[in-house]
């Protein structure tokens, strides 16, 4: 198997999902599923503890996310073996937004184990497991207790599925409308809603001399606008207060000054080595006055408020740094807000072309206009590079990280058969335009229209996601606001509002989990 192969299934070996049932026969001292017991709680979208015990000897192939006792990192799964009568403290991250999990058990001391194939859950691999492949256990390489999983030739053969439901964790405050069932966890679609809503309210506040609101609006690129400043200073603040290093990059493009901020939280091992989160916080500056005309809002240029360009993405940033900002990872996590990305991406390409002496962005996430989309009748899109034909896949191992991730742990394998099918169809331009039902697609986009571009141009590999971009009739608008969003993505069966708190979980979860394997090993840039 080639290097470029065995690099690709390394990075997918997290996710289980267990069926009470046996693959192959229970002779030759295969284990049952009443052999191996798990106590604790069964919590779906965060970590938890849970104890593994065994009633005879077996191994247990663990597919999630688990922190290992030596090294105290997250780590994509693991084999345990287990003595009759032996119990192992385990914490693991189970999906969040899928209820079914599965752990795989068999013979004591086992190394090899049946895989399931990228783009399927545990569970389709539990009724059919002729398109799974096959893994072995490794050394740790990180001066760690647990194996890590690599790709191998030979499944080891049968094995025993222990299946189990998860729960994930609600807020008490929020009903069925308001997003709920996507509001609590390590991450959460409804606190990115939140962080929304705030950031773009328009409540007049004459205290504020800087845009006349409680929020942060008119967050337009210019020397001495106040507004853009007074909002750099909020959002460096928040930064600091996750406790990451905060730094405010500015930058001179031609006669204008200009400013991205960035949180850093220093890597354990790699130091040298960045793992870089990006949304640009700057929105489109009026150009024509007709568009705060009432009536004529979605005419002209211009918004003060650019919920959904980029308030979203710029939430989301802020999200995730929240979330892992107590992370210890390998590699430095680096969570920035870009400027002028509306002006032709200087502030990205500013930060990429001036990285300092002996570091490297080891991957991209790029995270901008993501919203308008599934589960709502818009496509939501999956987008890697840097992209070098149209017809074949150059970017195989972000692509499949990327199939990985929305095939179980955010159960999106039906909206992600469908992407595919319209990609093949029709390629990015319809997805960005025109309304659909049930649709994922992942896909290495040929335009590379926002801040990814930047760190492609140096030869990083980048993944992102967006939803409907030029057939969004306030893109760029003075309507671009948050009732906006919510009117554009009520369905039939759910509100505006819960499916916007859906959308974002789903996205901010891709991210994080994303980040989880990259950190662990980072995705190559193939066309290199």
């Amino acid at each position: 198997m080639s290097r470029i192969v065995s690099s690709i299934l390394f990075c997918f070996l997290m996710l289980s999902a267990p069926l009470a049932g046996c693959f192959g026969s229970q002779e030759g001292g295969l284990p049952s599923s009443e052999d191996l017991q798990i106590s604790g709680q069964l919590v779906g979208g965060d970590w938890s503890v849970v104890t593994l015990s065994a009633s005879i000897d077996l191994s247990v192939y663990i597919p999630y996310f688990v922190v290992d006792p030596g090294s105290l990192r997250a780590q994509n799964g693991t084999v345990l073996d287990l003595n009759a009568g032996d119990s192992q403290d385990v914490r693991w991250l189970l999906p969040p937004r899928n209820s079914v999990a599965m752990l795989l058990i068999g013979e004591y001391t086992r190394t090899d184990w049946p895989v399931r194939a990228a783009n399927e859950s545990w569970l389709d691999w539990s009724l059919d497991a002729s398109n799974g492949g096959s893994i072995t256990t490794i050394p740790n390489e990180d001066n760690g207790t647990w194996n890590w999983l690599g790709a191998h030739d030979s499944d080891g053969g049968p094995v025993t599925v222990v299946q189990f439901e998860t729960v994930r964790p609600q807020r008490t405050d929020l009903t069925m409308d308001d997003g709920v069932d996507a509001s609590a966890g390590w991450v959460d679609g409804r606190s990115v809603y939140e962080w929304v809503d705030f950031i773009t309210d328009e409540t007049p506040d004459p205290l504020d001399p800087a845009d006349g609101a409680v929020g942060y609006l008119d967050r337009w690129i210019g020397n001495g606008n106040p507004a853009y400043e007074d909002a750099i200073t909020y959002f460096e603040g928040v930064l600091t207060g996750f406790g990451l290093r905060t730094e405010v990059h500015r930058f001179q493009s031609g006669t204008l000054w200009a400013a991205n901020i960035c949180g850093y939280k220093d890597g354990t091992t790699y130091p040298d080595e960045w793992l870089v989160f990006g949304g640009h916080f700057d929105i489109a500056p009026y150009a024509t006055p007709t568009s705060l005309i009432p009536g004529f809002e979605e005419t002209g240029y211009g918004t003060r408020t650019g919920a959904y360009d980029n308030s979203a993405g710029s939430a989301m940033v802020l999200t995730t740094a929240g979330a892992l900002a107590d992370f210890d990872a390998r590699r430095t996590m680096v969570f920035c807000l870009w400027s002028s990305e509306e002006e032709g991406l200087w502030g990205s390409s500013a930060f990429a072309d001036d990285l300092p002496s002996g570091v490297t962005v080891s991957n991209y996430l790029n995270l901008d206009m993501a919203g308008v989309n599934y589960p709502g009748n818009y496509a939501l899109s999956v987008y890697l590079g840097p992209d070098g034909t149209g017809d074949t896949i150059d970017q195989p191992g972000m692509f499949h990280l990327a199939e990985w991730i929305g095939a179980d742990a955010l159960d999106l394998g039906y909206q992600m058969e469908r992407g595919s099918a319209e990609w093949a169809s029709g390629g990015e331009s319809p997805l960005w335009q025109q309304e659909y039902t049930d649709t994922v697609a992942i896909y290495e986009s040929p335009t590379a229209r926002s801040d990814h571009d930047s760190f492609q141009q140096i030869g990083v590999a980048t993944l992102g996601w967006n939803g409907v971009v030029d057939g969004f009739p306030c893109y760029h608008k003075t309507c671009d606001k948050l009732p906006t969003l919510e009117e554009y993505m009520e369905t039939d069966n759910a509100t505006g509002v819960a499916n916007l708190a859906h959308s974002w979980d789903i996205v901010t979860w891709w991210a994080v989990y994303s980040f989880l394997h990259m950190d662990q090993t980072p995705v190559p840039n193939e066309l290199e």
